[in-house]
């Protein structure tokens, strides 16, 4: 661009040449220079809660006479562009930068400043009518603004990921009621274990989102307090007495969010734990989900040499060397985004920890993370039920075959012949490469009207003890 194309602003550090027709000013082009980092903007979600929070602090200052009508009029039609995303493209700041977020603060101050001015029909970079701190940032700073508009973000991405939690929870319990009669082997320690049903495996996933979901919604509830009024380190200090009872309720009418008022300012300026505790919530629903996937992969394996008890949807062909193999794709990209939801813990419990004194200055790079772990939970959530739980097909045969070779039967046996007896027989079975039914029909143990009752795999994915249970029944009823 030649010089023609940008126009010279000043600002406490000197001067410096800013392009002609954008919306931000020179802090936002220092902020460019300083922090050429991931690349990366501030999320398009940041950038509405910015519009909202300088919304409500406008109508704040008119209502406590610190901005006059005509002014006001003009913010708040650049306020509602920025909150409808028409000004996007001027949020150019880094995710990550220096400063606690000053430079995303001082980017929404300028275009909401320029925008304001170019609707009254004034020049771009006069902040003469219009000023980004006289104006848009009156009775705040960077220390109030931005936490609180982390916070509202927060609290709109999480409602798509709890929304997306609750269909695959839905999903997965009606995996369970299809999968009812389909009885397998149970397993632990990766060993043979005792028969348990799929729908069983499917309900106790289920039932871990429930938990999930109710962490979730506990813990995002922490962020709807604000430390709005705090301005630079919670005292209040060049914010109007009325203007933090006033805001709030503007800010919430705004939001549609109940928000409140941090009892203590100083503590909700210089503490960011409650960002920990709501990624926390997140980094268990990971744990999971992670655990879920693992198991589908296993319970997929084969075709001809694993379990093969169920069968995932093919998505995509698996090898470009191997012709005919299918991978378990979906399992595996979810896997992988709750390694980067862990990871993004990591971040945030040490960004948490590194403040200092009055102000913890990570919270850009704490939100990036959180942002971005909530995002991705979302689609990983969504991928999982609509491109693998809602096609997974019970594999009954195999099912069937591998409890019936299987020795962990034994265990139904111990209360009849005792633990010794079906130890065993359980080592000969496996020994002598025959079936335990067998053998305990040879050794005369049992009658093989008890044993049948005893031995069925359905009885054992019940509670009480197989076999006894109908003879309990007849002594009840004499």
């Amino acid at each position: 661009m030649e010089e023609k194309d940008y126009r010279l602003e000043r600002d406490s550090l000197g001067e410096k040449l800013v392009p002609k027709d954008a919306l931000y000013g020179i802090q936002t082009q220092r902020s460019k220079e300083n922090f050429p980092i991931t690349g990366l903007r501030t999320h398009p979600m940041m950038v509405r809660s910015l519009g909202m929070v300088k919304k409500a602090c406008a109508l704040a200052n008119y209502r406590t006479n610190h901005l006059d009508k005509e002014r006001l009029d003009y913010i708040l039609q650049a306020c509602d562009d920025v909150i409808a995303g028409k000004l996007n493209e001027y949020f150019v700041t880094d995710v990550i930068q220096g400063g606690a977020g000053t430079s995303v603060n001082m980017n929404t101050n300028e275009v909401i400043a320029n925008r304001a001015a170019q609707l009254a029909g004034r020049e771009l970079g006069k902040y003469d009518y219009i000023h980004p701190n006289d104006h848009i940032n009156f009775g705040q700073s960077t220390n109030d603004v931005f936490p609180t508009a982390g916070k509202i973000t927060c609290l709109f991405l999480v409602d798509e990921l709890l929304n997306e939690l609750q269909l695959l929870q839905e999903a997965l319990l009606d995996k369970s009621l299809e999968f009812n009669d389909v009885i397998k082997l149970g397993r632990t320690h990766l060993q043979d274990a005792v028969p348990i049903t799929l729908g069983q495996e499917f309900h106790a996933y289920a039932t871990s989102l429930v938990r999930d979901i109710r962490r979730i919604k506990i813990a995002f509830q922490n962020l709807k307090s604000v430390n709005m009024g705090a301005t630079a380190v919670g005292t209040g200090l060049n914010a109007d007495e009325n203007y933090r009872r006033t805001l709030i309720p503007i800010l919430s009418e705004i939001t549609d969010i109940d928000l409140t008022s941090a009892r203590d300012l100083i503590d909700g300026t210089r503490n960011v734990d409650p960002f920990v505790w709501a990624h926390s919530s997140l980094k268990t629903l990971g744990v999971n989900l992670s655990k879920m996937c693992n198991d589908l992969r296993l319970m997929a394996s084969g075709p001809k040499t694993g379990f093969y008890e169920i069968i995932l949807p093919a998505r995509q062909p698996g090898s470009s060397i191997m012709p005919g193999k299918i991978n378990p794709v979906i399992p595996e990209v979810v896997n992988q985004v709750c390694f980067q939801v862990f990871g993004n813990d990591v971040t945030i419990l040490k960004a948490a920890e590194a403040g200092q004194m009055e102000l913890n200055v990570f919270e850009p790079v704490l939100f990036f993370n959180l942002f971005q772990s909530i995002e991705a939970l979302s689609h990983a959530c969504a991928t999982l039920r609509c491109n693998c739980i809602m096609g997974i097909v019970a594999n009954k045969e195999r099912c069937a075959d591998l409890v019936d070779i299987s020795l962990g039967t034994a265990t139904a046996l111990a209360p009849h012949i005792g633990y010794a007896n079906a130890s065993k027989y359980a080592k000969q079975a496996l020994a002598e490469n025959k079936k335990l039914k067998e053998l305990i029909l040879e050794a005369g143990l049992i009658s093989k009207e008890k044993l049948d009752e005893v031995l069925n795999a359905r009885e054992m994915t019940r509670p009480g003890i197989p076999g006894m249970r109908r003879h309990k029944r007849k002594k009840e009823d004499k």
